[in-house]
């Protein structure tokens, strides 16, 4: 309850970033956002399951997932394209970062065809020193 609670308010934060212009933390949160999706993409399981704690949460159409059904969900996936609009970062707390966005995939999972736009919010925490991706809400546009 508290993350959807935290992730409602970070979807009505607003950034004063421009292009080029994101603050170097927000732009890191960023990059590691686009690095387990390109890990995702690939099928690099060893990658994902390095951003990914062993108590992973994520969420979607379907309900919560947890690490094991993503590694085999990524299997069945044929994730083909994907860019990110409309990107923010917001620091609750020190050592917690929540990054919101708009995406839009051409995909299909087990043969069903997944393309779309996505709403999506994560949650990254900083544990011994290393941010991993504790959450995960990837829910398709209406």
């Amino acid at each position: 309850m508290a993350v959807s609670a935290g992730v409602a308010m970070c979807f009505g934060q607003t950034s004063s970033t421009t292009p080029g212009n994101v603050p170097a933390n927000e732009q890191a949160i960023i990059n590691l956002e686009k690095s387990v999706t390109e890990a995702y993409k690939n099928k690099k399981i060893d990658i994902f399951r390095k951003y990914l704690p062993k108590n992973d949460v994520g969420i979607n159409a379907n309900g919560t997932t947890k690490m094991t059904s993503e590694v085999t969900e990524m299997q069945n996936t044929d994730l083909r394209n994907y860019s990110f609009t409309d990107m923010k970062v917001v620091f609750p707390r020190a050592g917690v970062a929540v990054v919101t966005y708009k995406a839009r995939v051409d995909s299909s999972v087990a043969g069903q065809d997944t393309s779309g736009a996505y709403n999506v919010a994560s949650v990254w925490t900083k544990w011994w020193g290393n941010w991993v991706l504790t959450s995960h809400a990837f829910i398709k546009s209406q």
